[in-house]
């Protein structure tokens, strides 16, 4: 999701900082929301329907590209990516980005529908808590400077540590079932889609200042290709390894602009609020996002086995 937000703040931010439409950005943005977790909601139910697929393999999207739901989803994605677009033209990134946050809450609730169930009150609860931690996190954070440019030698550490995660993540993924597996899958898709978003800034830059011959001779373009099709990948795995749709997406959600956001300190100069109520406030928000996903992670198979068990005792009874 951030990798569209750093692509459409790059291309209008300039606007935005001249013109602010919050009548017009505001439902834009739970719009795009809607969009977004009408996407992930779909794609996790395509994902369910085709046979099961080892982590990366492509031929998972061949599958899934004969589910008229996931085809759908890509629709709902295109419009979602359409209206941030507007979004961020109309109104301060500081204010879109935190609303588009809430795409999670929308996903789990059209899921539901979708399954005819009502949402488990540990669903919405966690889901509620990674959405408020994550959009105030990103409300006081608020990283701002920067740079946009880099040479390929200058960003290897982070390649190097790329590589060193998605490593970590694929072997846990093979070695473990069940909820650690699926987090695995997510942690890597996020990263991905966090680095991505900070290639195509660095790719932004480079068309905005040498056009498209610059943009088609800098590296950041093919690492945005690698890397956003391998996180996307990566992203429908995670679907498919679970019963459940709210770990998934709440991890990868959560890790998307975290990761972002580390791309741009630590490798394009982008400094966040350093107050000591703004760190508070940064911390303390971390810490119910923390919490938000830990619900939805442990919660889910304790709420299981219990009705498991009280189902057992009525039939033995």
């Amino acid at each position: 999701m951030s990798a569209v937000v750093e692509l459409a703040a790059g291309a209008s931010s300039q606007a935005a900082q001249d013109t602010t439409h919050l009548w017009i950005a505001v439902p834009a943005a739970l719009a795009s929301a809607f969009c977004f977790g009408l996407t992930g909601a779909l794609q996790y139910a395509a994902a369910a329907r085709v046979p099961f697929r080892p982590a990366l393999r492509p031929s998972l999207l061949f599958d899934l590209a004969r589910e008229p739901i996931w085809l759908i989803s890509l629709l709902s994605s295109g419009a979602g990516s359409l209206l941030q677009l507007l979004a961020l033209g109309t109104g301060p990134l500081v204010l879109v980005q935190p609303l588009l946050v809430s795409g999670l809450l929308f996903a789990v609730v059209i899921r539901s529908m979708l399954a005819h169930k009502t949402p488990p009150a540990y669903v919405l609860g966690g889901a509620s808590l990674c959405v408020a931690g994550l959009a105030v996190f990103l409300l006081l954070s608020r990283p701002s400077g920067g740079i946009n440019w880099i040479t390929l030698g200058a960003v290897l550490p982070l390649g190097i540590g790329l590589a060193v995660i998605l490593t970590g993540c694929l072997v846990v993924a093979a070695r473990h079932s069940g909820q650690a597996h699926t987090f695995a899958l997510a942690l890597g898709a996020g990263v991905l889609y966090g680095v991505t978003a900070g290639m195509i800034k660095l790719a932004l830059g480079q068309l905005q200042t040498g056009g498209i011959p610059a943009l088609l001779t800098s590296w950041p373009l093919y690492a945005v290709i690698v890397c956003g099709p391998a996180g996307f990948l990566l992203n429908q795995n995670a679907y498919q390894h679970n019963k459940r749709m709210a770990p998934a997406l709440a991890v990868i959600t959560v890790t998307d602009p975290l990761v972002g956001i580390g791309v741009g300190v630590l490798w394009l100069d982008e400094q966040l609020r350093s107050g000591a109520g703004s760190v508070v406030g940064q911390v303390l928000a971390l810490a119910g996002l923390v919490t938000g996903v830990w619900l939805l992670a442990h919660a889910a198979p304790q709420v299981a086995a219990k009705h498991q068990n009280s189902t057992d005792k009525v039939g033995t009874g």
